[in-house]
């Protein structure tokens, strides 16, 4: 049997990181044993479905990585075929018009409600003969008796009693199909051989098992996938952070360090964290997905992602990067060389927004001094070290990082002082701050002009604070 796999998103909004994890968990199924990975839209919910949605969660795909194989496949372009499927029902005699009042389902709802019964409708069309000219709905004739047994790849064997279920509804009074209806063909169409997807649709799966064994199809294997919860034990939401994949990768995130932190909500393999996109489709399989739900812990995310950027290589670091340095009004180009700004802050970043930040100062002089850093650092003792490196510095015709290095161990020779005494003074005239890469990598970035302009920033500060201190 060939593996075929769907995503099967509904383009009401972005691409959540629990769809991502669904998406991700059926890709790596399907690569493991060389099948097929189909993405499908199911953008029946006219009302809702935008095209900007879609857009999200294409662009949200194609960050990740995970490419489909075939698709995308729009529900809205098969009309026809879902009309052809329900009218052969009909003729078969498993599917019946409905004509009841919104008034009477509501009073069979409360009904059910009040004797904390299930809800569900009560037939009361199955034998009327209903003029097809009349508005009215199509209904499945779900079975009276028997068991729908569901051999769940993640949660195992699952039982539903057809006494308990609906007679739902497969074609609305506007004629437009409904999502039972819709995702039974387009799974039996598609020949998906499994279906991976999130636990809320478990209830929908033997309403579907028995519509495809009414049209005579073959049933796939189904794997339901436990929530996402914060970490306060709710479901995830917006109020736990960002659950936007676009979203991550505007905050700083790499799409490897996202992919990996996904595969582990649930999954494990051991005791290892960290996983290639190789090794992911090599050790992954569906019935090690654990059945409980999964917390989301953001700073796991980040400690992955600080991984990621830290043994990435510079020039792609730098690629990802320019668009976080625009956000800031620099351009990369008018400086130095971004590759070099990224590895110098490889090992401290956590996310390319951070790494933003830090390397601002590379490319523009900085507002303020750091108030903490300034307090420590540019006090009157600091003021002969930077006068002296700047003298250094200025008669200095080879800006290198050796050099630069040899300049700042001159001065602190020449002073008898050690050497942080000098650095870290002349660091928080530069930068701004109290933190950096190593003082020479720092000089070199920031280049000869701007580091003479800074450190005589600083020694006016220092003057302007001994004047007001006298």
């Amino acid at each position: 049997m060939t593996v075929r796999t769907r995503f099967a998103p509904s383009p009401t909004g972005y691409l959540h990181v629990g769809g991502a994890r669904t998406a991700l968990f059926s890709w790596l199924y399907a690569r493991k044993h060389g099948g097929k990975f189909v993405l499908r839209i199911e953008d029946t919910d006219l009302e809702r479905s935008t095209a900007e949605s879609v857009n999200a969660i294409l662009e949200g795909m194609t960050w990740l990585g995970l490419e489909y194989d075939e698709g995308p496949f729009y529900q809205t372009h098969r009309f026809d075929r879902y009309n052809a499927v329900i009218d052969d029902l009909m003729e078969k005699g498993l599917a019946y018009r409905c004509n009841c009042s919104r008034e009477r389902l509501d009073q069979l709802r409360d009904e059910a409600m009040k004797h904390k019964q299930k809800p569900r409708y009560d037939g009361h069309c199955r034998a009327r003969d209903i003029s097809p000219d009349k508005p009215h709905v199509i209904r499945f004739r779900n079975p009276d008796t028997g068991v729908v047994v569901v051999d769940d790849l993640i949660r195992g064997r699952v039982s539903f009693n057809n006494e308990e279920l609906d007679d739902l509804i497969l074609r609305r009074t506007d004629g437009s199909p409904t999502y039972n209806l819709t995702v039974v063909v387009d799974d039996m169409d598609m020949q998906i051989s499994h279906v991976i997807r999130g636990d809320d649709h478990l209830n929908n799966t033997p309403k579907q098992i028995n519509i495809l064994q009414a049209m005579g199809a073959g049933l796939p294997k189904y794997g339901h996938v436990p929530m996402i919860l914060g970490d306060d034990g709710a479901r995830l939401s917006k109020r736990h952070g960002a659950v936007s994949v676009m979203q991550y990768r505007e905050d700083g995130f790499l799409p490897e360090a996202l992919l990996n932190y996904l595969v582990r909500l649930g999954w494990s393999h051991g005791d290892q964290e960290i996983f290639s996109i190789d090794e992911m489709i090599e050790l992954f399989d569906i019935d090690a997905v654990n059945k409980a739900a999964s917390s989301f812990n953001t700073e796991k995310l980040m400690w992955l992602n600080q991984h990621y950027i830290k043994e990435d290589d510079p020039k792609r670091i730098a690629h990802l990067l320019s668009p976080h340095m625009g956000e800031l009004g620099i351009d990369p180009a008018e400086g130095p060389d971004l590759a070099d700004v990224a590895s110098a802050h490889q090992e401290r970043a956590r996310t390319l927004v951070e790494m933003a930040d830090m390397s601002a100062f590379c490319y523009k002089d900085f507002e303020a001094f750091d108030p903490q850093a300034a307090k420590k650092h540019l006090r009157g003792v600091a003021r002969e070290p930077l006068e002296r490196m700047r003298t250094v510095l200025a008669s200095l015709g080879d800006w290198t990082e050796e050099s630069l290095h040899t300049a700042v161990q001159q001065v602190s020779d020449d002073l008898e002082v050690k050497m942080g005494k000098v650095a870290q003074p002349l660091r928080v005239a530069v930068v701004g701050r109290a933190a950096s890469p190593g003082i020479d990598v720092t000089l070199r970035l920031v280049g000869k002009a701007a580091t003479l302009r800074r450190i005589d920033l600083a020694l006016e500060f220092i003057r302007q604070r001994e004047a007001n201190a006298g």
